[in-house]
C-alpha cells in the first residue's frame, strides 16, 4: 500500500528526494508522514504532511527538508538538501488516520562525511 524510493548515497551537503506512492483510497484521507531509524537509535518523525498540505518538521530537519504532498499521483516527497551525516538512516513512510497507522518498507539513506 505504501512503496517508497528514492534513498542513496551521497555526500555531505548534498542532496536527495525520496517518493512514497499510495493508494488512493489511503493518500486522500491520511495524514501522510516519513520516519527514520539511524543505527541503534529509535524510529524518529522527521516531517509529517497533513491531508491540508500543511507540513511539521522536526526541529533537526527545519530549514533543510520539504515534505509535500501530490494528489494527482497519490506520493508524498520527501526534499532533502544540506544533508548532513546524522541524517544517516532508513526511511520509512508513513500513513496516520483515527489511531490507523500503515508502513512502508525502508529505503536507506547514507550520508558520507
Amino acid at each position: 500500500q505504501l512503496q517508497a524510493c528514492g534513498g542513496g548515497l551521497v555526500q555531505a551537503g548534498g542532496s536527495l528526494r525520496l517518493s512514497c506512492a499510495a493508494s488512493g483510497s489511503i493518500f486522500s484521507f491520511y495524514n501522510m508522514a516519513w520516519f527514520r531509524q539511524a543505527p541503534e537509535k529509535q524510529r524518529e518523525l522527521v516531517a509529517r504532511v497533513l491531508t491540508d498540505g500543511i507540513g511539521i518538521y522536526a526541529d533537526s530537519v527545519k530549514g533543510r527538508f520539504t515534505i509535500s504532498r501530490d494528489s494527482a499521483k497519490n506520493t508524498v516527497y520527501l526534499q532533502m538538501n544540506s544533508l548532513e551525516p546524522e541524517d544517516t538512516g532508513v526511511y520509512y513512510c508513513n500513513a496516520q488516520r483515527l489511531g490507523v497507522s500503515l508502513w512502508g518498507q525502508g529505503t536507506l539513506v547514507t550520508v558520507s562525511s
